[in-house]
């Protein structure tokens, strides 16, 4: 198995696991959203990044991750936004492994800090997060614009 930063050439395996990213949330974009997510994933200019897992030359899992600033450091926080993993290639340690790679990308560049929501009801995933984080009683609120 490797893992490695998305590339150029990546957008239609991608593509694959971003669908089916949203498909688990219930959720949707629009194309060229996600085709302006790509290039931000790829650009050398933009505080966002991606890693994919791939293994015998299929991507089977992905990440994406944005350092931003903070109030309460002198370096960054990392924000963990997106992990999914394909439904083939869960519990052989694929999502952790990626969490471990932010982890060692968000230290190298100084971060302070790695954090991530999900949902109360990811039991899955949550079994994996409560062994490398620490689960905190933050409460999300939201406000949408158009």
């Amino acid at each position: 198995m490797q893992f490695r930063k998305i590339a150029s050439y990546d957008y239609e395996e991608w593509k694959i696991l971003w669908d089916g990213y949203l498909s688990f949330y219930k959720t949707s974009v629009d194309e060229s959203v996600s085709i302006e997510t790509f290039r931000r994933l790829i650009s050398e200019n933009e505080p966002m990044y991606g890693l994919l897992a791939e293994n015998a030359g299929a991507i089977i899992g992905l990440v994406h991750f944005v350092f931003h600033r903070s109030t309460c450091t002198k370096g960054n926080y990392c924000y963990l936004q997106d992990l999914f993993v394909s439904p083939e290639a869960r519990k052989q340690g694929v999502g952790r492994t990626l969490i471990e790679k932010v982890y060692d990308n968000a230290n190298e560049n100084g971060c302070s800090r790695v954090y991530w929501l999900t949902q109360e009801n990811n039991y899955q995933a949550r079994t994996v997060y409560d062994r490398v984080a620490e689960r905190t009683d933050s409460i999300q609120y939201r406000k949408f614009f158009s």
